[in-house]
């Protein structure tokens, strides 16, 4: 049986990507830069199994739904560049198996909610990219394996590698060299803790996709957003090299606003935060003020969820506040065993409305921390049956 099963990290960029300058290819308009999360905590699963007898054409289900195999769409595109790279590998030797010319069969599995503002598009994506490439032993690099995962989600070429990573936009008119690089691994800063706020878990309104295009086609701010951009990759990739968290998070809180005031200024405007959102960012600014020093970092990406950056000394400052102002609807097992703290001295609890916010306006916390790269999983991990369907439906 020829099969691979591979698990790829959520990745949340602190430096963010909006907007393509080729829409086809996915080549971004600014470089970005994530933090690769533990997949102990949140991850995708994929198995790819390639099989002479299979019915003609690929088969592909997320989790337990089948889902449509397009030639020309995102997946048909990442499917036929590794075809292709299997092929030259077939031709190089003879005695290789044809897998190149044989059917798939893909499942993939999110053990979060898919399209909730958790980059379930970039985890799902690299999972299948890594799965297929085990699949066919391609001697490709993880960077040369991210020019394919960033044709079927831009953001998926960063959950090829753990630690921290870049997304180099690149110059080429062919995207040959916008592609992913780590910038350090996830043992260089093992402190680096996140702390996950799901606001909420529904579909987001306007998806990244179309979002990202009216914004280039209409926002005058993007323009200047774009000239700032190359300056902070630079800077926060010496803070991480440094450790330095305080210009890391100052950095990573910049540029998060920066991204949703161009969505505000795109026509019409986009709307991702809600009041509970904005209302995080106000207690983290208030926790950061009050502790004479930034010891947390909030970002948003397309939708309400927070992402709270602090090292793992100063988790439980940032579970104080969550905890005193936004107490969760589901009852959220912390991995770390984080115990609270109270308040700093001097907090000014009038940032947020008087008594805080009702019981699930933040719906769970998922505390976490840096992760590393996709893994390769054992035959007993694997989302297939015998009949090369997934072994649970939807």
């Amino acid at each position: 049986m020829y099969e691979a099963t591979v698990s790829a990290p959520v990745n949340i960029a602190c430096i963010k990507y909006w907007g393509k300058r080729n829409t086809k290819l996915i080549l971004p308009t600014n470089s970005s830069l994530s933090v690769t999360l533990d997949q102990d905590h949140l991850r995708s699963t994929t198995t790819s199994r390639a099989d002479e007898s299979f019915e003609k054409g690929d088969r592909l289900w997320l989790n337990g739904k089948e889902e449509t195999v397009k030639e020309d769409g995102r997946l048909g595109v990442c499917i036929k560049e590794l075809r292709n790279w299997r092929k030259i590998e077939e031709d190089k030797d003879s005695s290789l198996p044809k897998l190149s010319q044989w059917p798939l069969r893909i499942a993939s599995y999110n053990n979060f909610p898919t399209a909730a503002g958790l980059a379930s598009s970039a985890s799902g994506l690299a999972a299948l990219v890594a799965s297929l490439a085990k699949l066919y032993s391609l001697p490709q690099s993880a960077s040369q394996l991210s020019l394919i995962a960033r044709q079927g989600s831009g953001s998926a070429c960063r959950s090829l590698f753990g630690g921290f990573v870049a997304w180099r936009e690149g110059s080429a008119e062919d995207g040959s060299d916008s592609l992913a690089e780590e910038v350090a691994p996830q043992s260089h800063w093992p402190e680096m803790h996140a702390l996950i706020c799901v606001v909420s878990d529904a579909k987001k309104g306007t998806s990244s996709t179309s979002g990202m295009q009216r914004t280039v086609e209409t926002s005058t701010l993007l323009q200047h957003r774009l000239k700032i951009v190359p300056g902070r990759m630079d800077d926060i990739s010496k803070a991480i090299q440094s450790k330095d968290f305080a210009t890391f998070g100052e950095i990573t809180m910049k540029d998060s606003n920066s991204f949703h005031s161009v969505c505000l200024d795109t026509s019409p405007p986009i709307f991702y935060l809600n009041d509970v959102s904005k209302s995080i960012i106000a207690v983290i600014e208030e926790l950061n003020r009050s502790s004479g020093e930034i010891v947390a970092a909030y970002t948003f990406d397309a939708g309400p969820n927070a992402v709270i950056y602090a090292l793992e000394k100063n988790m439980p400052k940032v579970l104080g506040v969550i905890n005193k102002f936004f107490p969760t609807s589901e009852e959220s097992r912390d991995p770390f065993n984080t115990k609270a703290a109270e308040l700093p001295e001097g907090f000014n609890v009038n940032v947020v409305r008087e008594g805080g916010w009702e019981k699930g306006a933040v719906k769970s916390l998922i505390h976490t921390r840096v992760g590393d790269g996709p893994r390769t999983l054992g035959k007993e991990e694997s989302l297939l049956g015998e009949n090369g369907e997934p072994k649970v439906l939807a």
